[in-house]
């Protein structure tokens, strides 16, 4: 039992260090595994502005004929590298090369969306800022000091963070203000530990992008599905089979007590 608990307890690691990160306001990403035209978006987005560092390694090409496409419609539009349809998502970068450029190397994203969620993904899109203090001169909300740089700033645009100062007393916010002289004046009325924090409250537009604000929320929604779909491709079967399993097992449910009652009635 002792080493049940262990293992249980190892398995759970990675999801309490994910939770024990600072809490970030997730959007809602509303992604529809039904909608085939999304996924398609999806990996165009990917093949375009993320397979060049990251790979999905664990995905072959050939999969999105079941979201619509033809082989020929992936080799004209998903493939850039001469691969076959049926090879796997690899990227361009090697480990070695990102490590030195970024600090780690970039990780695969195929089951990104399963670790994280698509609120976190779409969220993640849409929360760069500048930061001049980072290396590559942008940083994230959802995911702080992170060392990628902001792919789709084209699309997106350049946006310029919005800070907001909150006195904290005893790990607990008493006070918001939207400078940091107002914040460091209230600070000291108050006694215990007391500090005053930076926060990013919102965005400013430095520089617009191609997009408006609506058409980047789309991409970044395309690219949540897009991940979602290939992190479980049989979600919907599965999903659609569960059903008659539960119907199977109340109706096995039924006729064995009906079988029990039959056999025993004698005996009661």
């Amino acid at each position: 039992m002792k080493r049940l608990i262990a293992v249980i307890a190892m398995a759970l690691l990675p999801v309490a260090a994910l939770a024990s990160g600072a809490e970030v306001a997730l959007e809602k990403a509303n992604v529809d595994l039904h909608n085939e035209a999304a996924i398609q978006r999806g990996a165009k987005y990917f093949v375009n502005y993320c397979l060049g560092c990251h790979s999905a390694k664990y995905v072959r090409y050939k999969l999105f004929t079941k979201v619509g496409l033809t082989d020929d419609q992936i080799k004209q539009n998903l493939i850039f590298d001469g691969s076959k349809v049926h090879a796997h998502m690899t990227n361009a970068m090697s480990s070695e090369y990102a490590a030195e450029a970024f600090g780690a190397p970039a990780p695969d994203l195929t089951l990104e969306d399963r670790v994280r969620g698509a609120d976190w993904v779409y969220t993640y899109l849409k929360s760069f800022y500048t930061d001049l203090g980072r290396p590559t001169g942008v940083n994230n909300t959802v995911f702080p000091n992170v060392g990628m740089p902001n792919v789709l700033w084209e699309l997106e645009g350049i946006k310029d963070p919005v800070y907001r100062y909150e006195v904290l007393e005893n790990g607990h916010v008493v006070a918001e203000f939207e400078s940091e002289e107002e914040a460091d004046a209230k600070a000291k009325t108050l006694e215990g530990d007391v500090r005053v924090e930076k926060v990013v409250d919102s965005f400013a537009s430095r520089r617009p992008g191609k997009l408006t604000a609506g058409e980047f929320d789309q991409v970044a929604r395309d690219l949540a599905t897009y991940l979602a779909y290939i992190g479980e491709p049989v979600k919907l079967e599965r999903q659609r089979l569960g059903v008659w399993v539960l119907l199977f097992l109340v109706i096995f449910t039924v006729l064995a007590y009906m079988m029990k009652k039959e056999w025993w009635k004698d005996v009661h």
